[in-house]
């Protein structure tokens, strides 16, 4: 249900919403999976392709931000601003981190871009939304606690604070990446129009 009296302010909103609830259910399905999937993965000798997944991954969220930050027509400074918002963040991403944080990396920066879209979505149908950005980076957060908190009780994972530590940059450094670039696109916007 969409519209003034539903639930979602559009189509589009629900849509991601949906998006990011199958990301969820991802996260928490596979808490038991992964030491079995590494295990797996390093048995095979797989595991040496981690770094080339990583970075194909890393990719990806660097266009998403792109996308979503440059959605209508850009211009030359708009596009170059973009593309170094981008590198900065996928190059932050990858940077010294181990490979077995790296898989939350994707996971909650790909959910906060999500998430943050829905609540920008929202606000552009008149709906009131304190703040996306930071609403989008605290929702993504507490996914990620309770993610740490479920792997407590299994017995193959531990509880980490640097796990929770790692969904926090990855969410802070895919919103802030993408409301940097948006930010970038009115001021520019601002000055052209300007007489």
């Amino acid at each position: 249900m969409t519209g003034e009296h539903g639930l979602f302010s559009s189509r589009r909103e629900r849509r991601l919403w949906t998006w990011a609830l199958a990301v969820v259910v991802a996260i928490y399905a596979t808490a038991d999976l992964a030491r079995t999937l590494a295990d797996a993965l390093r048995e095979s000798g797989l595991l040496e392709l981690t770094p080339t997944m990583f970075s194909v991954g890393m990719l990806l969220i660097g266009i998403a931000i792109l996308v979503q930050g440059l959605r209508e027509r850009s211009r030359g400074v708009e596009v170059g601003f973009a593309l170094g918002v981008a590198a900065i963040a996928v190059i932050g991403f990858a940077r010294g981190i181990a490979a077995a944080e790296r898989s939350h990396l994707i996971e909650y920066a790909v959910l906060a871009l999500i998430i943050h879209e829905a609540l920008v979505e929202r606000t552009a149908h008149g709906k009131r939304v304190p703040v996306p950005a930071v609403l989008a980076i605290t929702l993504t957060t507490a996914v990620g606690v309770v993610d740490e908190c479920i792997q407590f009780f299994l017995p193959s994972r531990t509880f980490d604070l640097f796990d929770i530590g790692f969904d926090l940059l990855a969410s802070v450094l895919a919103v802030g990446s993408s409301v940097s670039i948006r930010w970038v696109r009115r001021l520019i916007g601002r000055w052209r129009s300007s007489p």
